[in-house]
């Protein structure tokens, strides 16, 4: 099935999409699955989901989800509170009803995917309703059952590796998959990405209300990014977790704004964009709402860059963000349809250089770049994030995951401007890069993939420890 713009731009909680959006929608599923709400339920954390979940809030968010919260309109101070204590054995209250609860910890990961939820429920009698119901948490807080992980499996191996199938339910206008499929629809039309996109959303969306219903989703990510970063700059303090990392924004604010222009040695714009990005990650860090953009832990980079164009561009409207979120939403729809957004699979290249190569598509279109010059800004952001790995310190996405996404939002302003300076012809395609950056992640050893058992998690002595999970 087409992957909608508004799937990549959801908007949920922190810290994580996969190991906090992710296992709260599962949670909340499963529950919903059974024939009556149950007793008891317990979660087994396989792989990425138990080397890291402490630190990723996953155990507080199956709570919640198992008690019937969404991450769209979950309270902040939900019970068990954030940066609390979460307890292995328990019971929680919310809008489905109360139930007994008990979570285990195995970083052992099945043969299938690094981010697997398994469940077990009982009724009020002790009688069991359900066992060993396995959920996957895919990235960018999407989810599988077991039975649509092994359909999707299926169907990959018959296609040629980093490339995806397209499904024979997609009934858009312009079915895409692969860049260079975005690009012969653009060619043939004369229409721009961000439009191709739109027919697309109106057709997926027909029943919903259409693209309007769609473009206004895009102006609710759009205001929620923008209260993301004032409500960044304007919280002081030091963030959860144990690292002690102090929040940046609101001193670099205070800093900017009573800079001198000389002081700037030019690069007073990137400094907004820093700011704009450490803003949105530290508000995520602290288990705020954010949009996941295409992840929670690169969540700062597309907004950052957004800001960017407004403050820094002539003529900027809300049509400008929708364009932006439209064009970029298209090459996060390529990317996880033939690699992944996931860091538990391929690394951060899946998570701060997708967002990096979205954000270069989305400002490209701002620019005024034509379809090949904004495909080519997407595949020089991805590109030079190849590689990347996912070692967040202690377990928490917050070193070096935070100034990552400065540096990425910095990276795709400077891929859109050196896309803009060219005629459109480059020698490596995305399709290139995003099947380059899937082998990459496949050959990439498991402890540079979120689990903070390697990488500056290990070199800084701040390792999650497998025994103890």
């Amino acid at each position: 099935m087409t992957i909608s713009v508004t799937d990549i731009f959801s908007i949920g909680i922190g810290p994580s999409s996969s190991h906090t959006v992710g296992p709260m929608r599962a949670a909340k599923v499963f529950v919903e699955s059974l024939p009556e709400f149950p007793a008891k339920v317990h979660t087994q954390l396989r792989g990425s989901l138990a080397a890291t979940g402490k630190g990723h809030a996953t155990d507080r968010a199956v709570i919640l989800g198992l008690a019937g919260w969404e991450p769209l309109t979950v309270p902040l101070d939900a019970k068990p509170a954030p940066g609390s204590i979460i307890p292995s054995a328990g019971r929680v209250k919310g809008p489905l009803g109360s139930l007994d609860f008990s979570i285990g910890f195995d970083p052992t990961p099945v043969p299938e995917h690094p981010n697997c939820l398994i469940f077990s429920a009982w009724d009020a009698d002790g009688n069991l309703v359900a066992s060993n119901s396995e959920y996957f948490s895919v990235g960018g807080g999407f989810i599988l059952s077991r039975a649509e992980l092994d359909a999707q499996l299926r169907a990959s191996d018959e296609v040629p590796a980093g490339m995806a199938a397209a499904s024979v339910d997609d009934v858009v206008p312009y079915p895409f998959t692969t860049g260079a499929e975005l690009l012969a629809h653009c060619e043939r039309t004369g229409l721009p990405v961000w439009k191709v996109v739109l027919a697309n959303e109106e057709k997926l969306h027909a029943d919903e209300g259409g693209a309007q219903a769609v473009l206004d989703h895009l102006d609710l990510v759009w205001d929620t990014m923008r209260e993301c970063v004032t409500q960044g700059i304007a919280t002081k303090g030091i963030l959860p977790g144990g690292l002690d990392v102090t929040r940046r924004a609101p001193k670099l604010y205070t800093q900017l704004l009573n800079r001198q222009d000389d002081e700037s040695c030019g690069f007073s714009a990137m400094e907004w964009v820093n700011l704009y990005a450490l803003a949105v990650n530290e508000q995520n860090a602290a288990g705020g709402r954010v949009v996941t953009a295409p992840t929670n832990g690169a969540c700062g980079i597309i907004p950052a860059v957004l800001h960017y164009a407004r403050d820094f561009q002539a003529g900027f409207t809300r049509e400008s963000a929708r364009r932006y979120l439209l064009t970029a939403g298209a090459v996060g729809m390529i990317i996880k349809q033939n690699a992944s957004i996931s860091g538990a699979e391929v690394g951060c290249q899946g998570e701060v250089g997708s967002a990096s190569s979205m954000a270069a598509a989305g400002m490209a279109e701002l620019l005024g770049c034509t379809p090949r010059q904004v495909e080519n800004a997407a595949e020089i952001a991805l590109e030079h994030n190849l590689g990347l790995t996912c070692d967040p310190v202690g377990g928490l996405v917050q070193i070096p995951c935070i100034e990552r996404n400065a540096i990425g939002a910095v990276k795709a302003i400077n891929a859109a401007r050196l896309a803009k300076m060219s005629d459109g012809e480059h020698r490596v395609s995305l399709d290139d890069v995003v099947e380059t950056m899937a082998e990459t992640g496949r050959d990439m050893m498991d402890k540079y993939k979120e689990t903070s058992i390697g990488g500056l998690a290990k070199t800084l002595g701040f390792a999650v420890s497998q025994v103890e999970c």
